[in-house]
């Protein structure tokens, strides 16, 4: 890869790591936070996703929300496991899109495609391109058995 192109990559996974990590740690932060209103909200699949909001399952959905993007963001800052971070992060920004979406419109400014479908398909950019061999901690990871099977 041309060495403007692995710039680019990088850039993109150092700001995609730091919008996911941001986003994940104000929630940690926040004991008041919790996702039951954006979830209960839902305009598609509203019976799965106030399931996600019962009290029985909101603790574990909560949990999954705020550290899910926490290490998320550290994995693809740090550049290790960014072929799964970024397969789990598009999987999370698709869960994030399906409550807003009143197909065809996500939002009043959108038509199909909102900022969740174009993050989704960065983080897998990211994943297919193995960014965490450009400037960042996945190669020298790889070397260590068992956390060489996670950066391949």
């Amino acid at each position: 890869m041309r060495r403007n192109a692995k710039i680019a990559v990088f850039l993109l996974r150092i700001t995609t790591g730091w919008m996911f990590f941001y986003a994940g740690i104000v929630k940690i932060m926040n004991p008041a936070w919790s996702a039951v209103g954006y979830l209960q909200s839902a305009k598609t699949f509203p019976g799965f996703y106030n399931a996600l909001a019962s009290p029985a399952l909101l603790p574990f959905t909560n949990f999954i929300n705020e550290w899910g993007l926490t290490l998320i963001g550290a994995s693809l800052i740090l550049g290790i496991g960014v072929r799964w971070s970024g397969i789990l992060g598009a999987l999370m920004m698709v869960l994030y899109y399906l409550p807003i979406l009143e197909f065809p419109y996500p939002n009043a400014h959108s038509y199909i495609v909102d900022e969740h479908i174009i993050y989704a398909a960065a983080l897998l950019l990211l994943s297919a391109l193995r960014a965490g061999h450009m400037w960042g901690l996945e190669r020298a990871f790889s070397r260590i058995p068992l956390l060489g099977r996670i950066s391949q």
